[in-house]
């Protein structure tokens, strides 16, 4: 093989992209490039390989292999060499390639003759689309440069496959991986079914010239680019007083990447291969990712996140692609993203079906804007944000946490007549909207509802709902730049009560910390945010804050009757401090001429095992005591509930967990005092019902939820599950799940 040089780089460049712009179908174009290269390279043979389906390579195109294998020869990803390079993204360079680990002899191919082998991915940001292989007689390592050279040219393959280059012809199927279904398995955010069409919160950034005409020009353009978004990022970081520590480092850390001779000169170097500046940019990212994806430390591959961000911030500047392509937003649509903020969430208003998200958490402000919203979400869909473009079909199955991308008829028909199967269901339900959830012996449980936003509330009478037993008040601080002023509180407040129209309403103080961290308070790192500094800890340690809401919230009740519930109480102690301020707003108010309630009930929030074990006079102080069920389970099972692995290990229907929730029950009964159910749980009709069965006559879920629960509790008999429950764990069962469905079967 010849020496290579940046000349030669730049002339194979050329002679590519004059190739790709002549007349012809896919397979014609691939024939001449493979053809191109081996003749440029000086090498006997170079193939093409290309994804056919997300596991299967295909021999498209080849230059000095057997004609009669293209498109027979095909082999799963990791297998041989070729699937080895795909597998790993990264290349292989061998002079005998036969003693490779993992080599396989494709007897149709003729390659046997062929002993160097050096194998580069064909991949764009980390998206694998194939592989490009050049092989010689002679047994020699290819060197740097030469590996260099097949890597830029492997860059422009990349490109040129994701718009579609080498479609048609016998190569018809295949050449982007674009064109499949792709599933993917994430995890629920919030349940429900959507079907639709992808719409991109931030759209990918297509390069259309990955070949440089004149190197000079695109290293200015580039210079250019990376002085204008070092500019921009300082802009940022000079706003001081509207960024937190959170933000500013991230900034910081932009500023830090923005000016790094390294990267700078890794895309000099791209550009002066022959690669236009915006392919030099993805270049360096695609190899960046390829790096620090193999890295074993967590900082690392997080600051790839970091990379990305600012490489696209770039490619957006030297391509003029900004956020807002002109793309009008498609019927049905379906947001995906990476992740999303709660106002960036409600800005799309009711417009959405479903939203999938690749990060996310089942308590992250997404997820609690999805249910204000009642819209599906999947969250942790891997990579679905490189797959996805705009416009493309989707299901989304927040039920399951399954995303159906491109689906196949089978599978969207088979998704349709679910969707079909729910709908019918709901239209049931809704005969039951006025009717009360009583059960067949003649007991009654109430059926509350959740909420957060004001567009929640028209669902109060739509679902039946007795009232709102969690009005959750921190999103009205989660989706502002700044603290809400008491006065725009207190009047979404009074809308609210207004709106519920008499029925009660129980509105839970601000519940921040943990993952709900607002953007204008700093941050707290902290290495386990769920049991940290949050929601009433925050507020007793900053008075100032709980006492303008709770200012805000008995103005909003101008004498009417109130509920006000403070959230993540672990000890009587923190309770008494926050109803002891309470009072005392209360008794200023009333000094200061205004009205106050003509009745205020003050409760607690139990989302910790200690307070199950607090004292009577605990729990005859309270006025009302809401079990919040997601924080409880997972602390009385020590099982993190953002964490896939182990949350879903652990049953609520455990007799374990059952009986200490009849130990919340028994000591309520003895000092009268009102005992509710507040989660996840409450609203799945087998959990609610055991509930009930029990002893706890409120539950509060999502409104969709309603129909469901009422629709079992008529059909059963409280009085007779209880004895199976019980009868179930007398006979030694750790879990009761098994007992209550057998029951529920004999309907």
């Amino acid at each position: 093989m010849v020496e290579y040089s940046d000349s030669d780089s730049r002339t194979l460049l050329k002679r590519l992209r004059d190739t790709l712009a002549t007349d012809g179908d896919g397979q014609d174009r691939l024939n001449r490039i493979t053809h191109l290269i081996a003749d440029s390279l000086g090498t006997q043979v170079c193939s093409i390989y290309l994804f056919r389906d997300p596991e299967t390579l295909e021999l498209c195109a080849t230059e000095g292999l057997n004609p009669a294998a293209v498109h027979r020869t095909r082999m799963r990803l990791g297998e041989g060499l070729v699937g080895r390079v795909a597998r790993s993204g990264r290349p292989i360079n061998s002079a005998d390639a036969p003693s490779e680990p993992g080599f396989r002899y494709m007897e149709e191919t003729g390659e046997e003759i062929y002993s160097s082998f050096v194998g580069v991915p064909i991949q764009r940001v980390g998206e694998k689309l194939g592989v490009l292989v050049v092989q010689s007689k002679e047994k020699r390592s290819f060197t740097e440069d030469e590996l260099y050279g097949l890597d830029v040219v492997a860059m422009v393959l990349a490109e040129m496959t994701e718009l579609g280059a080498f479609v048609g012809g016998e190569n018809a199927e295949i050449g982007t991986t674009h064109r499949f279904p792709v599933m993917f398995r994430g995890a629920t955010g919030q349940e429900g079914a959507a079907e639709g069409r992808v719409w991109l919160h931030e759209p990918r950034v297509v390069v259309t010239n990955p070949v440089g005409e004149d190197p000079e020009t695109e290293q200015e353009r580039l210079e250019t680019g990376i002085s204008d978004l070092r500019e921009r990022i300082d802009e940022m970081l000079a706003q001081t007083a509207i960024i937190d520590k959170d933000q500013r480092q991230v900034l910081e850390t932009f500023r830090m990447l923005a000016a790094s001779k390294g990267w700078k000169r890794r895309m000099s170097e791209d550009i002066a291969a022959g690669l236009s500046a915006e392919a030099a940019v993805e270049k360096e990212q695609s190899s960046a990712r390829a790096r620090m994806q193999m890295a074993p430390d967590p900082y690392l591959r997080e600051r790839l996140n970091d990379l990305d961000d600012l490489s696209n911030r770039l490619l957006r500047i030297l391509t003029g692609q900004g956020t807002d392509t002109g793309a009008e937003l498609p019927d049905n649509p379906v947001l995906v993203a990476r992740n999303i903020g709660p106002a960036e969430l409600l800005d799309y208003d009711r417009k959405l079906k479903g939203v999938v998200l690749e990060e996310g958490s089942v308590g992250s402000h997404a997820a609690i804007v999805a249910r204000a919203l009642s819209i599906p979400l999947v969250i942790h869909a891997g990579r679905i944000t490189s797959e996805a473009l705009n416009g493309d079909p989707i299901l989304v199955d927040g039920d399951q946490g399954v995303v159906h991308l491109r689906p196949e008829e089978s599978v969207a028909h088979a998704f349709r007549d679910k969707i079909a199967m729910q709908a019918e269901a709901q239209k049931r339900y809704a005969d039951l909207r006025d009717l009360p959830a009583q059960d067949l012996s003649g007991q009654e449980v109430s059926l509350m509802m959740n909420a957060g936003l004001m567009a929640d509330l028209p669902s109060l009478y739509g679902s039946g709902a007795d009232g709102v037993g969690l009005f959750r008040t921190e999103l009205q601080f989660l989706t502002r730049t700044r603290v809400p002023r008491r006065g725009e509180l207190a009047a979404l407040y009074a809308r609210v009560m207004d709106a519920a129209d008499g029925k009660p309403v129980v509105f839970r103080t601000l519940d921040i910390g943990s993952d709900k961290v607002v953007p204008y308070m700093k941050p707290q790192d902290e290495p386990n945010p769920a049991m940290g500094w949050r929601a009433i800890r925050v507020g007793l340690d900053k008075p100032g804050v709980l006492r303008m809401q709770l200012q805000a919230l008995l103005r909003a009740g101008n004498g009417r009757p109130m509920s006000i519930m403070f959230p993540f109480i672990a000890r009587p102690e923190e309770f008494y401090a926050a109803r002891d301020i309470l009072w005392r707003v209360r008794d200023r108010e009333a000094q200061l001429g205004r009205t106050v309630p003509e009745e205020l009930k003050i409760g607690a929030m139990l989302e910790t095992p200690s307070l199950g074990f607090a004292t009577d006079q605990f729990y005859a102080d309270c006025d009302f005591i809401s079990i919040g069920g997601n924080d409880l389970k997972q602390f009385f099972f020590a099982a993190d509930r953002e964490n896939e692995r182990v949350r879903r290990r652990y049953d609520t229907l455990d007799s374990a967990f059952l009986t200490f929730l009849e130990r919340i029950i028994a000591r309520c009964a003895v000092s009268k005092t009102q005992l509710s159910f507040c989660g996840e749980d409450a609203g799945r009709p087998i959990e609610a019902l055991t509930f009930a069965a029990l002893g706890i006559r409120t539950l509060s879920m999502r409104p969709a939820s309603i129909g469901p629960v009422k629709h079992l509790i008529r059909r059963a008999n409280l009085n007779e599950l209880r004895q199976v429950i019980q009868s179930a764990r007398n006979e030694g069962q750790n879990l009761v799940r098994p007992a209550v469905t057998s029951y529920l079967a004999h309907l």
